[in-house]
């Protein structure tokens, strides 16, 4: 069971950060991954980071503002949201994928989680 929180409403420009806490399985073999969904649009693949830590990737657009890490002694995975914009805007997801590779994107997840919103007004 993947759970999400942080999200909220803030001022464009500010940060944030959203967690998910991992339960059920064994977290440190998984990779892990942040998506998010904007309305009308279609899930995006937004970061990642591997079991090892070794690889970590960022969709161009939040690359130099966003950061992903991972605890594995809490089970839980981050994302740290700087300098957002209003089409930062989205429901952001957290996933995780079996440690078969270190390919985080354009890859199917085990498990998903509920998302947490998050709102960026101009």
């Amino acid at each position: 069971q993947l759970q999400a929180s942080g999200g909220g409403l803030v001022q464009a420009g500010a940060s944030l950060r959203v967690s998910c806490a991992a339960s059920g399985l064994l977290f440190s073999s998984y990779n892990m991954a942040w998506f998010r969904q904007a309305p009308g649009k279609q899930r995006e693949f937004v970061a990642g980071i591997s079991w090892s830590r070794r690889t970590i990737n960022y969709a161009d657009s939040v690359k130099g503002r966003f950061t992903i890490s991972r605890d594995n002694a809490k089970n839980t995975v981050y994302l740290q949201m700087n300098s957002l914009k209003p089409e930062d805007t989205a429901v952001y997801f957290c996933a995780a994928r079996y440690g078969r590779s270190e390919k985080l994107s354009e890859v199917p997840y085990d498990y998903w989680g509920r998302g947490t919103q998050v709102t960026v007004s101009s």
